[in-house]
């Protein structure tokens, strides 16, 4: 049983697309990072943090013919003065932050996290997004939509912000919130482990 521990349906769609089954239930974590911590440190904590709080919650689900197995995903975006950009909170923190990303190139890390009983995978996936400069009066139109409100970085790529973004180096469904052929890679290879740890078990 595969557990998707975010509320994002941005994550929810991106495994849907890639063919996954899998059940939601989001963790309650605070998004908060800690002093000195570097980006990728900061996605692959939250991640892990994320996964093993949902694992303990659903571990009635950990059956033997059909093993818990919980992915955990944290994205954030790093503009190109190193500042950590999270979900902004209010429409003038939107306004800074994308004031920040135009006519630069900033990065955006996602930390991906598995965890079975059979132990826990962590990994990260990095991408590099370059923006057109943008005019305020284009950033103040694009915050009334409230579109950037629940995005790191105040906005989204696969949205109307896609206008401003001339090119990418890396993974574009990262960018959305979920590297899809690093998850898709760790989560068949748990399951494989996991299927002979139940066939091993039966003989």
């Amino acid at each position: 049983m595969l557990v998707l521990a975010s509320a994002s349906p941005r994550r929810k769609e991106l495994l849907t697309q890639a063919g996954f089954t899998f059940r939601v239930h989001a963790s309650s974590i605070p998004e908060e990072s800690r002093p000195g911590e570097d980006p990728v440190a900061f996605a692959t904590r939250l991640a892990r943090e994320k996964a093993e709080a949902v694992f303990k919650q659903q571990a009635a689900l950990d059956i033997p013919n059909d093993p818990l197995l919980v992915l955990g995903a944290d994205t954030i975006v790093v503009s190109a003065a190193k500042e950590i950009l999270g979900k902004p909170k209010d429409a003038s923190d939107a306004a800074r932050m994308l004031h920040l990303l135009s006519g630069g190139t900033h990065s955006v890390v996602s930390g991906v996290c598995l965890v079975s009983h059979s132990g826990i995978e962590v990994a990260s996936e990095l991408t590099y997004v370059t923006m057109t400069t943008i005019a305020a009066e284009e950033i103040e139109s694009y915050i009334r939509t409230g579109d950037p409100m629940d995005k790191a970085g105040a906005y989204a790529i696969q949205g109307y912000a896609a206008r401003w973004i001339p090119r990418i180096h890396g993974c574009y469904f990262n960018v959305v919130g979920l590297p899809l052929a690093l998850v898709t890679n760790m989560v068949e290879g748990m399951q494989a482990r996991l299927r002979k740890e139940v066939t091993a078990a039966a003989h």
